[in-house]
């Protein structure tokens, strides 16, 4: 890698529901990226507010003035539930790559019936008209492979950290849990990990 290339410049778009570890999973990548010597800006759009509300959140990479992203921008968008995949399009520079969980959380006016889910087949259908490369990865079930629901953010982190679109790779993702995350979690998510990275390439 020559050494210009090595602050890639990079915007990434997380998108999840509350309570799902979305803004863990944005710190944790971008500790790995601090670690692995990027420029990191990390900043959330909004969300956090109630479990099962919209949680979004922005990294940029390779030194960047504020972490604001505008709508078509970001090179990556890392969904963390399908329908919020299909809702954060629009912030997806056409081209971009999506990795999304394929793992449904309905809403509360789905669970209520207010609002209809749209299908699997359609919000792939949606994605792959806008990215050049669309990942949509069981990360809930790999997440319970491994032993915790919650560690099927990692097996998303690991899945994008494996592509080789970020400037560092796998191992930085390794050595980020095993640095930051407690000691109890640190079992299924590096089992996360492994699952991530063979589904990448299934």
């Amino acid at each position: 890698m020559q050494h210009s290339d090595k602050q890639k410049r990079l915007r990434i778009f997380f998108t999840g529901v509350g309570g799902q570890g979305t803004l863990t999973a944005t710190t944790l990548l971008a500790r790995t990226a601090l670690d692995a010597g990027q420029e990191v800006v990390a900043g959330e759009v909004h969300g956090m507010a109630q479990r099962g509300g919209v949680v979004e959140s922005v990294l940029l990479l390779g030194g960047w003035r504020s972490p604001k992203l505008d709508l078509g921008e970001a090179d990556i968008l890392l969904g963390f539930e399908p329908l919020e995949t299909l809702r954060g399009l629009p912030y997806l520079r056409p081209g971009g790559v999506i990795f999304s969980s394929r793992d449904p959380m309905p809403p509360l006016s789905v669970s209520l019936g207010l609002a209809a889910y749209p299908s699997m087949e359609e919000i792939e259908q949606k994605s792959r008209a806008v990215a050049s490369q669309c990942h949509f990865l069981a990360c809930r079930e790999l997440g319970i492979q491994a032993g915790a629901a919650q560690a099927g953010n990692t097996v998303l982190l690991a899945a994008v950290c494996a592509s080789g679109l970020l400037p560092f790779g796998i191992d930085a993702l390794k050595a980020a849990i095993e640095k930051y995350l407690p000691a109890k979690l640190q079992a299924s998510n590096l089992k996360a990990l492994e699952l991530g990275q063979a589904a990448l390439h299934m």
